[in-house]
């Protein structure tokens, strides 16, 4: 149990110190008697660039918190009991394999370290190298072009989030979430992720921390294994039973599916052996890059270059009336690159990455249009997944058929009309670029929609519209394009003991909500199964 006090404001130039101070204000005791203070959010307040504020909430204890609680009545001060107990008690039914994990993104990840934690001693599969392998095989493809298929932006250790900001803002208000944090802390991440509004790790960072996350399951009794590929399910009575990796069938009662959105022949595996999914709507569209410091002055005006505030980003939404179709900005990458992304042959997918200093010359963002089942041709269920496909075919060849990128300067898009040089702004994307007419790779209500938004977000933020901002096509990967139906004991309508986990099974949307979706899935095997030979 904590007192927790909130909205204590401090001003751009006031030490951090000034905190404790305020604390022992409102709270009526001496600094003394405070324990265990501990800052568990810091919000920048932006909205009035003449006067940016930081806005904290702390816990501390105190050997009388119930009365001195109780005498405040101070809606900003409350007694919080509200932690995350990860201590779930073994359930009675007989396991006689270990859980299997397929996966080794953030759902994976954490749903094997649950697991582990608790004693069961997951095996977990996973398509991809390591990240340390993976890291010099990307490279190679942003360096030449040489894609491999099975280790990739999208597949190996750390899943896509290993390439990307490492954002760690959900929308999710779940006690795990805390939990997810300290966990990352634990294996390196700054500090300071635990209490910023906006955290994020960056992808040089995050990949030791998969790495360390990796370490502890292993000596917490489990097993992973790199390079190794689900490739079918078999099913008896309705329930799982064994599982075959690389031609190698290996006994399976409870499985994890943390697939990722992007394991495309997987979600053909599971359509073929009947496993009941459902279309879901996501969105496609482009990169767009402006210069940071344009963004910072929007964001921060005459203090942009204060040394408390780091590199600015931004949020922005827009409903087309005329369209009825959302146009969002999408992973933000403040000070970043845009990153080649493609996991199969001959389609081309861009990303957004930022390291943890934030500090190059452009920021980033996806800005994208929500589709939907309705847009896809057909009634295949996995119609999604090849609409995906088809856009990223055209962007393929339109780029030139070598993963060089599709380009557009933002006043050429407006207009209509095929770019010829560039600007001021300079495209980050690797391995290289060519000059296009945009259209030539995105439906056009997609294109009419980013049109329209752009009016609107150029309100927002100065110099949004500028005519030599970059667009770079295409952004098709920002959820998974179906959903793995589950029951209410998160298994699979289809097959008991087939546990659809994270973003690629269609229940979650970034790092933190598919780690906490892992454990979830990882606290209903434990509450359902004994431990072998328990």
């Amino acid at each position: 149990m904590t007192i927790r006090i909130n909205n204590i404001v401090l001003g751009l130039d006031d030490d951090i110190e000034v905190v404790k101070k305020r604390v022992s204000k409102k709270l009526k005791v001496s600094i003394d008697e405070i324990e265990n203070f501990k800052i568990i959010k810091e919000s920048l307040d932006a909205r009035n660039k003449n006067n940016i504020k930081f806005t904290y909430a702390v816990e501390v204890n105190h050997k009388n918190e119930k009365k001195i609680v109780d005498k405040l009545h101070d809606n900003n001060v409350k007694i919080d009991d509200t932690k995350y107990d990860p201590d779930v008690e073994p359930g009675n039914e007989k396991l006689n394999s270990r859980p299997v994990v397929v996966g080794l993104g953030p759902s994976g990840l954490f749903a094997a370290l649950m697991l582990a934690e608790k004693g069961y001693r997951p095996l977990v599969i996973e398509r991809g190298e390591d990240v340390d392998k993976r890291t010099e095989t990307v490279k190679r493809f942003w360096d030449k072009g040489e894609l491999n298929l099975e280790s990739n932006v999208q597949f190996g250790e750390g899943g896509a989030g290993s390439f990307s900001d490492g954002k760690l803002t959900t929308r999710i208000k779940d006690k795990r979430c805390d939990y997810v944090l300290e966990q990352l802390v634990d294996a390196g991440a700054p500090s300071e992720i635990i209490y910023e509004a906006k955290p994020h790790v960056g992808t040089d960072i995050l990949k030791d921390v998969v790495k360390n996350i990796r370490k502890k399951i292993i000596a917490l009794g489990g097993e992973v294994m790199f390079s190794s590929k689900l490739e079918y399910i078999n099913g008896k009575d309705g329930k799982i039973k064994s599982i075959v990796v690389n031609g190698n069938e290996i006994p399976c009662e409870a499985l994890v599916l943390a697939l990722g959105h992007s394991s495309r022949d997987t979600y053909e595996m599971l359509k073929e052996i009947g496993i009941f999914m459902e279309p879901k709507a996501f969105a496609v569209g482009v990169r767009i890059e402006h210069p940071q410091e344009m963004i910072n002055i929007s964001q921060y005006g005459k203090y942009h270059n204060h040394p408390r505030l780091k590199a600015a980003d931004y949020k922005l939404t827009y409903q087309s009336k005329d369209l009825n179709r959302g146009v969002y900005s999408f992973c933000m990458c403040p000070g970043g690159v845009v990153v080649a992304a493609s996991s199969e042959e001959n389609r081309l997918v861009s990303n957004g990455m930022s390291y943890h200093a934030r500090d190059l010359e452009n920021a980033n963002s996806a800005l994208v249009v929500t589709v939907s089942p309705e847009d896809f041709e057909g009634n295949d269920v996995l119609r999604g997944m090849e609409f995906q496909r088809h856009y990223e075919s055209l962007a393929f060849k339109l780029g030139g058929s070598n993963y060089n990128a599709p380009v557009q300067l933002l006043g050429d898009f407006l207009n209509d009309r095929k770019s010829t040089k560039l600007g001021a702004v300079n495209p980050s994307y690797k391995p290289g670029f060519e000059l296009v007419d945009m259209r030539g790779c995105l439906p056009n209500y997609v294109v009419e929609a980013i049109k329209e938004g752009i009016g609107n977000f150029d309100k927002k933020i100065q110099g949004y519209g500028r005519a030599d901002a970059v667009l770079t096509g295409i952004e098709t990967r920002t959820s998974a394009p179906v959903r793995i139906t589950r029951n209410e004991n998160l298994e699979s309508i289809s097959m008991h003991g087939l546990y659809p986990a994270g973003e690629g099974a269609g229940f979650a949307g970034g790092i933190i909500s598919a780690a906490v979706d892992g454990i979830k899935v990882a606290e209903r095997i434990i509450g359902k199964y004994k431990l072998i030979n328990s």
